[in-house]
């Protein structure tokens, strides 16, 4: 199979079920924001973390595929192949938040985003996540998307931000505190 198809060389690109829509529409803005994240998320990986971290990391490319492939697939196009979003995944990313969290200590002000190399990339990896997010509520106000990729998105920014946190505990590298 050749890598370059020439279908999108006008601007266009196909969803699942046939329909072709622009480069520039909310649908693939999001699904792209989706895929930026997993690639932040790789090269994290590449940094060396502990190897709890880095299945855990796996298990978020993994379900982002998921997530993209939801969001390519426009509602009422169902197919066996696309897996959606489900409750279920939502709380599974809280019950690794809630874990993480009994882990570290308590909050008393903002951490601006830094430590060691993964931690700091999982700060950025946050900051990307709620981009997507925002994707997914513009997208959300043109179709009917469902629930579950919105508050999947939300809770992976929370635990993005505890898993940086948890990293750079690993590391032994302090939070800076604002102010």
């Amino acid at each position: 199979m050749k890598i370059y198809t020439k279908t999108g060389d006008e601007g266009t690109t196909g969803l699942f079920g046939g329909q072709r829509v622009t480069k520039d529409a909310a649908r693939i803005e999001a699904y792209g924001t989706i895929d930026e994240l997993n690639a932040v998320l790789g090269v994290v990986r590449t940094l060396g973390c502990a190897p709890h971290r880095d299945s855990e990391l796996a298990t978020l490319q993994r379900e982002l595929f998921i997530l993209g492939a939801d969001l390519a697939t426009p509602l009422g196009k169902e197919s066996s192949r696309i897996r959606r979003i489900q409750s279920d995944d939502v709380e599974r990313l809280e019950r690794v938040i809630d874990d993480l969290e009994s882990q570290l200590p308590p909050l008393s002000s903002f951490i601006l985003p830094g430590g060691c190399p993964a931690g700091a990339q999982l700060h950025i990896a946050r900051t990307v996540c709620r981009r997507a997010e925002r994707g997914v509520v513009h997208l959300g106000h043109e179709e009917q998307i469902g629930a579950e990729p919105l508050r999947y998105l939300n809770r992976l920014a929370d635990l993005l931000f505890v898993l940086a946190r948890a990293v750079n505990q690993d590391e032994s590298s302090p939070e800076s505190t604002w102010p």
